[in-house]
């Protein structure tokens, strides 16, 4: 027994300790459950088995909340709770059920079964909870409140209870949860017993299920309007516009009748959803989520058009038919497109009714269509045959339930008959892909199973839909299924085959310009006739884009449409036969041109056929591309004539349609081209084309040049590939530089558009304070609506400045907001809010108040003034008026100063203060005010009353009020016998009245304290602005607040849309996808120190010192203690955000997108103020007094209709039931913002009787209820696993239909928001309306502002590199160019246009990798327009580290990569007009493969150059013709060098510097970055861009890399560098120097070396920065300490053996063979070989320069070297050998090994002394075999399984890590040498950390872990 009892205590202590441990991690939850953590106590510890299916946590919670009221209640809770999960499961099998069981029965044993150590009767249990079960109800007056609420019902006069009315319901919410669980267990208890109690409580049942729907309806989950259940708690569902939505939806006399077994709703009316459940069989979840999202969508519409009016108000037509053409456009369109019928006759014969019945249908099947909703044209085709069923079934009397949608079985499911065929075959399809690895070409993605339905054919699908068609084939082992219109084959050639006339465009220019510069510049017939050349080759390089069309499309011919494959052979031969055709006939123009004797016969007819094909192609250019003739070009589609050449000329698909601009914009990007083709061509010709031809002509000209080495291919070619050498870097940089001039016009243009928008007018804080006089009345003019313009009651507005005043009472409560948002992030201190924040202006002051921070010391200086005055009164003024806000604050300071004494004085002393201030105003008005007072006297009447005002500041007590009285009374003598002249004097003394109260005493006896919250203000007020003495130039001191307000006040004066009401503006949804990043900093995490021994907060604290001080000041601490911020549950909580709110996390996200709630809830509220006015009971002061606006009911209900926030956490379900704290960190971010709506999928596992698991998937939507705890809203039962293709978007997919509104804004969870740009979201959303094309904008594109740019050098560089792009580049991408797409920042897209389109983004594995980019892509595709607008900014976060910026641009590498293949970027290429197509090209892969072409330039040039040296042609050429085209290799060398260094993509950086920032502090930012090495990151970054791209294209392998987004100080180790770089840079920079040593070594030259160098000081930039950029940007990379700590474990990790489960980062061996993986195909293979054999030239060169050879050039020569080579392989094998058998053996090998050592010394001796061997000789031996071996070893590594055939593979194993130990020690060394000065790491703090040490911060302190030292 007491055994048990222990055994009871210890389960009872962990289960307690448990939850104590989750109530520490909630703590603080605030919110509506008073700071109750989510699942705290026995109710969050149910298991998700248990909670699913019973009330069990509901129970258990009751238990919890009565506990203290009634410990044996909650006992009998607890074991009905027990009893119920024994029932459910009574063998446990459960997950966390056992342990739930056992900890339930201890704490019930333990805690509740005994009560002052009584027994337990278990007899009267029911009679003990009946009756406190009726006590509850009486104690919270239950009935009573239910009477009343159902008066309130039957009165209608909601609007003027809401508030009460929600007050109060939110207090009976767990009341009633508590009821209904008594009632529950108490029903259970009694079973059906009728006799006695058990008679009564179930009367108490029956009563509450028949006839009390309140207690179920507040309780009933809802997610933004309780449309299930009536409940009062909730205002959204009492607004007439949503009222109206119910009554649309109501169910009609026009329906057929429902069948009596459907069973009806009992909480709420019948409508047209309840009909399309009984039909179709949709879920009851899906039912109830389109429900909402139907009612909220037509009635925002109806606001738009107008708020109905009435006791039962309507909804209009118009709204509806305006959603139905909005949500059934892409329907419409598509069955247009395929000639067949819509399911509908006309859009006229549509009634109201039948309208939304379409529309619920058509979002029911998209809101079940789980993965199906990627294929958009799929849901047409089903809502196409689903529509018709439904229109049958509505003509008959009663409803009959669909045959598409019943089984065999009779059941009817949606899911199961519709979705689950076509998803499972998606399954299959992408079980096929190998987990991404399988060639794209081997499988159907969702492009493929979407274009199904782009054909007519479609329909041999038939309806329901065959099991047995093409379309549902599942993928067999070894069969292919076949592509639909595109194979993304993985070839360089796409990029060929999708923009072909760019390059055919440039390769005939610049034949063209050759063949003028070959021909001297004359333009001539003769030069004209060559020019024609042109011709063939513009058919011969047709030819080849239609030979690609047709090699690229293999995979796809059996399942293809025939029209796709005829005109694909048609092209073929037509092209081909043109080309020859014109081939033949050019060859005889070039013989009549030879023929002096010639008629020109060809020619003329050459030029005929010529002329007449580019007429032709002109006219189809002209019908198709420009905007002028598309109407033309749709009347000509009516002749087949036109409509095959039509077709012939251009493919047509259901996307891609109408890409065309109005004529204007059409020619500005024309014209923006134009000049960068003049640009361009003008600098080819002159600098880089006509400079080689007389080397060129010279070269040919020679002849018998003597080669050094075997020549093989140059005999009787004319010097070819020494030719080639020349002109190929020439060539290169022609392909690129077009790019070059793209940046420069681009930035031009942009700086010019920017400047036009009135960017950077605000630059700095001194800006702001000289226009914040004109801020109120632009805020009120663009940010303020039509309703809120109105001017405050009983004012009238005679002069322009009570005009000003009404604009500062506008914009006061929101600038007030702004600043105490500020205060709340911990930007700026409570004095400084208190000198920002602007007064109400709505009091009697005639005159308008600034922020005090404006007026700070004005007095002091206008006393000054006055000091100085020897002038009159006008002079005086005129010099205090010479500053504004000096006037201001002198007449401020003098009308409140009379105002304030008049309010506080009595009787004569009153009389004293009129007659004062009547004086004063008649002197200022006769202009003596300087002979009335003796301004000398000033200062002692500002001393006395400032003491007055700092009296009157503080609560009235007694002693005060005497103070107060003796206060006055000094100000009054003063004031008399001090300031005012001798004559006022006297007759101030003369005064009867006054003297006679002064002798009695009485004078100022009696003061009236300051009560009115107008005096108060003024009095508080005036007090600062006596006495503040900051100066202004200092408010606020935080730089992010400065910046924020900048950009505010500067965003107002730019060209806004006129801002709706918040009931008649767009609704929108902000959507974030989640998966496992930081939610919120643990208390452990922020104090865990790194090796460094530095902690998160240490660092934060030490980079925000400002924003730390203002923390403590907030939670009430003046100096901070860290034990005294554990012991407080609060303040630790507090401290967890501070430190969270400045990372990337979640938290983060989501306080800043609720701001948009808060504004939203700020306008409403105000706005009803404003209409409302004095009618409405609110007074002047009311109008601004913002406080508690969070609260109002009204106000939230309006918020809630326009705004929805759904965080997309996939793995959410997973969290919880493995209790991560990212689950209870998310729980606690929804206790805190009850709009927070948290989307997640829910994994059921089931085992079946035969032992077998399935698993179902569930997409769950939640929120927290009133205890904190998730409830479920919503749970959509799916087809199988989601997550078919890339995770992300997968993510967003499965949880957009949880969004609300006709917008949706995208927000990463690395993102950030601020109120007041939340104030101007309103506007932003009017832009859907604007006039930006022949289109209404799709996606509507915002700024960013990078948040992480100031925690290094590093950061900074990348956020000016990402700033400069999301403003200054998406200007101009968005206008002129017109080809902005979204790039995966914070645009906001059309909901309805999206959703009804595939969604906003793309899925399928691997190719839609990048997949922001493609919603872009679809969204243009489908005539959608992209804009971009820079009045409104989201903040974002970027990686901060050298290694997350790379791993970061990798990926976005490796995603324009997977581009280049995609169907997407061929169709824009190829349906675009040229001009945009050559935008869209050079800003999406065209910039990747620039990038690429510079870094291929210096191989390019210098292979070609060591072919020239090691050849020895360069020597004989040289002396020769003693030129090589020096000047034509310098211009392309040298654009090379700065697209190299960073110095075009800095171009736009700095002109977004000079815009926003201004000329100066843009030289200074640039040379800045110039000193930190930025050349040096952006020629190493240009090195992760190419190496990623290209490897991407040849062998795939692109894929997602969390770069992590934490706190990066941290000194990363040698070998991790080495790790992520050794193959992309640092392998590539050796083989570049190795090719510049061997040009410097063998190249010819008269001026030495140094001319070589000068030649390739490019080159040798990149290998530097390539090399050593990961330790020059790595924190402590040169601390001797560290380097030798990097050096032990860099040695450890090389030497360590891999294994089975030993990963990369601990073992060389695994690190090894995970690099490997990305080559698997034989393609790959044999591009690596090809491209692998380019290093045996150094071999085959230095071979034949050595001394030991002389002059001979035998190729026997060459094959001894190979000789030569395997005998050194045969050594190192010797050396490297291990035997693991005898010792005998053993000491054999080591014999032999040292007979093999000496004999080697010997020889090498020998040959050096005998022969003309040398020691250069030997050096040069070493790297040509080094060459020679990573060849090899590349061979070995391609064709692996080959080599491990042979038993070879240890062997290259070994050799392969001698590889990279000798590069790493390459590089290691410069490191270790460096490292011996102790000022080098010094300096490299400095220039790494340089942002951080300008702002005052301790780097030094934070990379030295000096942490004790700091703190003490």
């Amino acid at each position: 027994m007491a055994r048990n009892s222990r055994v009871h205590r210890n389960w009872e202590r962990l289960l307690r300790a448990t939850l104590q441990r989750e109530q520490l991690r909630n703590a603080g939850g605030g919110g509506r459950a008073g700071g109750r953590p989510a699942g705290s106590g026995l109710a969050g510890a149910v298991p998700q088995s248990l909670a699913k299916t019973t009330n069990i946590d509901q129970i258990l919670q009751a238990a919890d909340d009565i506990e203290d009221e009634d410990p044996n209640v909650a006992r009998i809770l607890c074991e009905q709770a027990y009893t119920m999960a024994q029932n459910l499961d009574p063998s446990s099998e459960g997950r966390g059920v056992l342990q739930f069981k056992t900890g339930l029965m201890s704490v019930i044993k333990q805690k509740l079964a005994k009560k002052d150590g009584a027994a337990i009767d278990r007899h009267h249990d029911i009679e003990r909870l009946w009756k406190f079960y009726l006590g509850y109800k009486r104690r919270h007056r239950v009935d009573d409140i239910q009477r009343e609420q159902q008066k309130w019902r039957e009165s209608g006069a909601f609007s003027t209870n809401l508030g009460e009315m929600e007050t109060r319901a939110q207090e009976m919410k767990k009341v009633y949860a508590t009821l209904r669980a008594l009632l529950d267990v108490l029903e259970v208890l009694v079973h059906d017993s009728a006799d006695g109690l058990g008679g009564l409580v179930m009367e108490e049942v029956r009563k509450i299920k028949k006839s009390d729907a309140t207690l179920r309806g507040e309780l009933t989950p809802y997610n933004i309007v309780p449309l299930d259940a009536p409940s009062l708690t909730n205002a959204v569902g009492f607004l007439p516009e949503v009222r109206a939505a119910l009554s649309a939806i109501g169910y009609t006399s026009d329906f057929p009748r429902l069948p009596s077994a459907f069973e009806l709703p009992k909480l709420r009316n019948l409508d047209i959803f309840d009909l399309l459940e009984f039909v179709f069989g949709f879920q009851k979840d899906n039912i109830r989520n389109q429900r909402e999202n139907v009612v909220l969508t037509i009635a925002n519409a109806q606001a738009r058009l107008g708020i109905p009016v009435g006791v039962e108000p309507k909804i209009d037509e118009k709204a509806i038919t305006e959603v139905f053409r909005k949500v059934l456009d892409n329907y419409i369109k598509w069955c247009r497109y395929l000639g067949i019928r819509i399911a509908w006759n006309s859009l006229e014969a549509l009634n109201k009714s039948r309208k939304l019945v379409l529309i619920s249908l058509y979002f029911l099947i998209w809101g079940e269509a789980a993965n199906v909703r990627f294929l958009p044209e799929c849901i047409c085709y089903i809502f196409h045959n689903m529509a018709k069923e439904l229109d049958a079934i509505l003509d008959s009397s009663e409803a009959t339930v669909a045959k598409s949608c019943t089984s065999s079985d009779g059941s009817v499911s949606y899911l199961r008959e519709i979705i689950s065929p076509i998803y499972e075959t998606m399954a299959a399809e992408a079980a096929s892909n190998n987990n991404g690895k399988a060639a794209h070409s081997s499988w159907r993605n969702y492009d493929d199973f979407n274009e199904y339905f782009w054909s007519p054919s479609c329909f041999e699908l038939r309806w329901p839909p065959r099991k047995d068609s093409k379309f549902l084939l599942k993928p067999k082992k070894w069969k292919r299924t076949g592509k639909s219109s595109f194979v993304e084959h993985r070839t360089f050639l796409h990029l060929y085959r999708s923009f072909h006339r760019l390059w055919i465009f440039l390769f005939l220019m610049f034949q063209g310009l050759t063949i003028i510069a070959f021909h001297k510049g004359k333009i001539n017939l003769d030069t004209f006739k060559v020019v024609l050349s042109t011709g063939p080759a513009f058919f011969i390089l047709n030819f080849i884009e239609s030979c690609l069309d047709v090699l690229l499309m293999f995979g796809a011919y059996r399942t293809a449409r025939a029209f796709a494959i005829s005109r694909l052979i048609i092209r073929f031969f037509w092209l081909g036969a043109v080309s020859t055709f014109m081939t033949y006939l050019y060859w005889k123009v070039l013989d009549e041109r030879n023929n002096r004797n010639s008629d020109s016969t060809y020619f003329r007819l050459y030029v005929l056929v010529l002329g007449v094909y580019a007429a032709i192609r002109m006219t189809f250019a002209l019908l198709v591309k420009i905007p002028a003739c598309h109407t033309l070009s749709d009347i000509s589609d009516r002749w087949p004539f036109f409509q095959f050449f039509k077709w012939i000329y251009q493919e047509r698909y259901y996307v891609g349609r109408g890409l065309f601009e109005k004529t204007s914009d059409y020619a500005r990007y024309v014209l923006f081209w134009l000049v960068i083709f003049a640009c361009k061509f003008t600098f080819a010709y002159y600098l880089q084309i006509k400079p080689l031809v007389q080397p060129t002509n010279i070269i040919v000209q020679l002849h018998d040049l003597k080669y050094s080495w075997h020549d093989l291919v140059s005999k009787g070619n004319r010097n070819a590939l020494t030719i080639l050498s020349l002109w190929a870097p020439v060539f290169a940089i022609y392909l690129m530089d077009i790019h070059i001039w793209y940046t420069l016009l681009s930035a031009l243009i942009g700086g010019l558009m920017g400047a036009r928008g009135r960017l950077g007018e605000i630059r700095s804080i001194e800006m702001l304070h000289k226009r914040f006089e004109s801020f109120p009345e632009a805020f009120t003019k663009n940010l303020v609506s039509p309703q809120a313009k109105g001017m405050p009651p009983n004012r009238q507005v005679t002069q322009p400045q009570d005009m000003n005043k009404v604009y500062a009472a506008t914009f006061s409560p929101f600038w007030n907001e702004i600043i105490k948002s500020l205060r709340e992030e911990d930007y700026v201190s409570n004095r400084e809010m208190d000198l920002l924040t602007i007064p109400s202006n709505c009091g009697s002051l005639r005159l308008v108040q600034w922020p005090l921070f404006l007026l700070t010391s004005k007095i002091l200086l206008a006393i000054d003034l006055a000091l100085d005055c020897k002038d009159t009164q006008f002079d005086l003024w005129n010099r205090i008026s010479r500053d504004e806000y000096m006037a201001y604050a002198v007449k401020e300071c003098y009308y409140s100063a009379e105002k304030i004494l008049y309010s506080i004085v009595e009787d004569e002393g009153r009389l004293w203060v009129e007659r004062l201030f009547r004086e004063l105003k008649s002197s200022m008005f006769e202009g003596s005010l300087v002979v009335t007072i003796s301004l000398k006297k000033l200062q002692l009447v500002l001393s006395r009353f400032t003491a007055l005002t700092g009296l009157l500041i503080r609560n009235e007590t007694p002693e005060l009020a005497k103070g107060v009285s003796k206060a006055i009374y000094d100000v009054y003598d003063v004031v008399t016998h001090d300031l005012l002249t001798s004559q006022l004097r006297e007759q101030f003394d003369t005064w009867n009245i006054l003297a006679k109260a002064r002798k009695e005493g009485r004078l100022f006896s009696k003061v009236s304290w300051p009560r009115d919250p107008e005096i108060k203000e003024q009095v508080k007020r005036l007090h600062l602005l006596l006495t503040v003495k900051d100066s202004a130039a200092n408010i606020p001191k935080n730089l992010e607040a400065r910046r924020r307000l900048q950009f505010f006040t500067n965003s107002l004066f730019m060209d806004l849309p006129a801002a709706k009401p918040a009931s008649e503006m767009v609704p929108f949804s902000v959507f974030t996808p989640y998966y496992s990043e930081t939610v919120l900093y643990s208390s452990s995490e922020l104090r865990m120190e790194n090796e460094d021994g530095i902690s998160i907060l240490f660092y934060l604290q030490k980079i925000f010192p400002d924003e730390w001080e203002n923390f403590l000041e907030r939670i009430g601490r003046s100096e901070y203690s860290e034990d005294d911020l554990q012991d407080s549950s609060t303040d630790t909580l507090d401290l967890r955000f501070w430190v969270s709110y400045r990372g990337q996390t979640l938290a983060r996200t989501v306080r800043g997108m609720m701001y948009y709630r808060r504004a939203l809830i700020l306008q409403s509220y105000l706005e009803k103020r404003y209409v409302g006015g004095v009618e409405a009971g609110y007074s002047g002061v009311d109008y601004i007094n913002t406080q508690g606006y969070e609260f109002s009911s009204e106000a939230r209900a309006q918020a809630d209709l326009k705004f929805t926030y759904v965080v997309s956490c996939q793995i959410y379900g997973q969290q919880k039931q493995k209790k991560a704290p990212e689950a209870a960190d998310i729980a606690l971010l929804m206790q805190r913002n009850e709009a927070l709506r948290v989307a997640f999928i829910h994994v059921e596992e089931n085992v079946s009787s035969d032992g077998k698991v399935s698993k179902e998937f569930y997409s769950k939507l939640v929120k927290a209820d009133v205890h904190g705890k998730d409830q479920e809203i919503y749970s959509i039962k799916l087809p199988g696993d989601p997550k078919l293709g890339e995770g992300k978007p997968e993510n967003q997919n499965h949880a957009i239909v949880f969004t609300r509104g006709d917008a949706i804004q995208t927000i990463d969870m690395n993102q950030d928001n601020y109120l007041e740009e939340a104030l101007k979201m309103r506007n932003l959303l009017e832009e859907f309306s604007g006039n930006y094309g022949l289109r209404p904008p799709t996606i509507l594109g915002v700024r960013e502002h990078v948040f992480t740019g100031s925690v290094s050098s590093l950061a900074w560089f990348m956020s000016n590199q990402e700033t400069s792009f999301v403003t200054l580049g998406q200007r101009v991408l968005a206008y002129p160019l017109k080809v902005r797409m979204h790039y995966g920042h914070p645009d906001v897209f059309d909901r309805i246009f999206h959703i009804t389109r595939g969604g906003i983004s793309k899925a399928s594995r691997v190719i839609n990798i990048s997949e922001d980019i493609y919603a872009g892509f679809n969204s243009t595709l489908r005539q959608g327009n992209i804009t971009h607008h820079e009045y409104i900014q989201v903040g974002k976060g970027r990686d901060v580290g050298l290694n997350q910026i790379a791993l970061f641009e990798g990926k976005v590498a490796g995603g324009n990569g997977e581009q280049v293949l995609s169907r997407d970027v061929y169709r824009l290429g190829q349906l675009f007009d040229f001009f945009r197509m050559l935008s869209f090209y050079f800003t999406t892969v065209g910039y990747y493969v620039c990038t690429m072409m510079t870094v291929l330039t210096v191989y390019i040039f210098l292979y070609g150059r060591v072919y020239l040296a090691l050849s020895g042609l360069d020597a004989a050429i040289s002396r020769e013709a003693r030129i090589l085209g020096n000047t034509a290799l310098d211009a392309a060398l040298n654009a090379q060098f700065l697209v190299q260094i960073g110095i075009f993509t800095a171009v736009p950086m700095i002109m977004g510097f000079i815009l926003e920032l201004g000329l100066m502090q843009a030289i200074f930012s640039f040379i800045t970055m110039q000193l930190q090495l930025c050349s040096v990151f952006f020629t190493f970054s240009l090195g992760t861009r190419t190496h990623y791209f290209g490897r991407t294209i040849l062998h795939g392998g692109a894929k997602y890399k969390a770069t992590g987004r934490g706190f990066v100080v941290r000194h990363i180790k040698f070998a991790e560098n080495y790790r992520i770089y050794s193959r992309s840079h640092f392998v590539k920079a050796l083989e570049v120097a190795l090719l510049l040593i061997v040009y410097i070594a063998y190249g010819y030259t008269n001026r030495g070396a140094s001319s070589f160098i000068l030649l390739t000081i490019s080159s040798w930039f990149m290998v530097i920065s390539w090399l050593f950029a990961p330790y020059i940007f790595n924190p402590s990379g040169f601390e001797w300490q560290k380097t030798v700590e990097d050096f032990d474990d860099w040695t450890t990790w090389l030497l360590y053996k891999g294994g089975v489960g030993v990963k990369g980062e601990n073992s060389w061996e695994s690190w090894w063979d995970e690099e490997q993986v990305h080559i698997q195909t034989l393609r790959g293979r044999i591009l690596e070989t090809i491209l692998t054999f380019r290093f045996l030239i150094f071999q085959y060169g230095i071979v034949y320069k050595l001394r030991l050879t002389g002059s001979d050039t035998s190729l026997a020569l060459y094959g001894f070297s190979w000789v030569v080579l395997f005998g050194s392989v045969m050594i190192f094998k010797i050396f490297t050998f291990s035997p693991k058998k005898s010792t005998s053996f053993h000491l054999v090998m080591r014999f032999v090994q040292g007979v093999t050592a000496i004999g080697l010394i010997a020889a090498l001796v020998l040959v050096v002394v005998f022969t003309r061997m040398t020691i250069p000789d030997l050096f040069a031996s070493a790297l040509a075999f080094i060459a020679t071996g990573w060849a090899l070893l590349c061979f070995a590594i391609t064709w692996k399984a080959l080599v491990k055939s042979l038993r070879l593979w240890d062997s290259v194993r070994e050799i392969a890590r001698m590889y990279d130990a000798g590069m790493g020690m390459v590089i290691f060394g410069p490191v270790a040498i460096l490292s011996w000065f102790p000022f080098v790491s010094t300096f490299q703090s400095r220039f790494l950390f340089n942002q951080a040490f300008s702002r005052g911060l301790e780097i030094s302190l934070i990379l030295a872990g000096n942490k004790a030292n700091v703190q003490t």
